[in-house]
């Protein structure tokens, strides 16, 4: 209403100032002014409303109905706020989880047939009445210290190059760890695989051409923190 009636103020001044008995005609710079402030006011999107008592939830505008989650693409659902807590589930494209709790700034908890787990809101659309969700409390804080960092064996990396460009790698490391949540495969830097704790095998088929190298890392991971082996490199002749 205040917006409305500011509005309707600034048109009534637009329309006096034209009507006044200035020298010349109205100027046509103020004019033009006027007008533009005028559009301006009643062109001008209101203020967003604030959602559930003013937390910045993530993933779009609450809705009606229960609070259900999907996801872009395959997204890990895990036991806790962040990657190193272990994976309770994969969400697929397809499904669609109940929302049963928020935790700032980015988590929703949500209910899935394998218990309830978290899952970032980075690779979450909500929908639904999420706004009503309850906030929850964080996870206790991890005891403990990161795993030992696995490490490869004598011959523990194995590839043979093929003419068409292609090559089989095939890794194996030493489990040190007693305490890790599981274990990621790196290739030049970048997580190209997570596996169960007690791991110590992977294998795969890469494009890798004559002279083009690669290099690998087995990173042992928990809630406390990872560590890395050694980089295994493999140069194709």
């Amino acid at each position: 209403m205040k917006r409305i009636s500011g509005s309707l103020l600034l048109i009534g001044i637009f329309i006096s100032s034209c009507n006044l008995p200035i020298q010349g005609g109205t100027d046509p710079q103020i004019a033009t002014a006027a007008a533009l402030t005028v559009q301006a006011a009643l062109n001008s999107e209101p203020l967003a409303s604030p959602i559930a008592g003013g937390t910045n939830i993530p993933g779009g505008t609450p809705g009606s109905g229960q609070a259900m989650a999907s996801v872009g693409d395959v997204t890990n659902c895990r036991s806790g706020p962040g990657v190193n807590y272990e994976r309770v589930i994969q969400i697929f494209p397809t499904d669609k989880v109940q929302i049963v709790g928020f935790f700032p700034p980015n988590y929703w908890i949500v209910s899935t047939k394998s218990g309830e787990c978290w899952i970032s809101g980075e690779f979450t659309t909500p929908e639904g009445n999420f706004a009503a969700v309850p906030t929850v409390t964080a996870p206790p804080t991890p005891q403990g210290s990161a795993p030992d960092a696995p490490t490869f064996p004598s011959k523990g990396w194995t590839y043979f190059c093929f003419a068409n460009g292609s090559a089989d790698i095939t890794l194996t490391w030493n489990d040190k760890a007693a305490n890790e949540t599981g274990y990621r495969v790196l290739r030049n830097g970048n997580v190209i695989a997570e596996l169960p704790a007690d791991s110590t095998y992977f294998a795969e088929t890469i494009t890798l051409l004559s002279g083009q190298s690669v290099g690998y890392q087995i990173e042992a991971y928990n809630p406390i923190g990872e560590t890395k082996s050694i980089v295994a490199s493999m140069t194709c002749p």
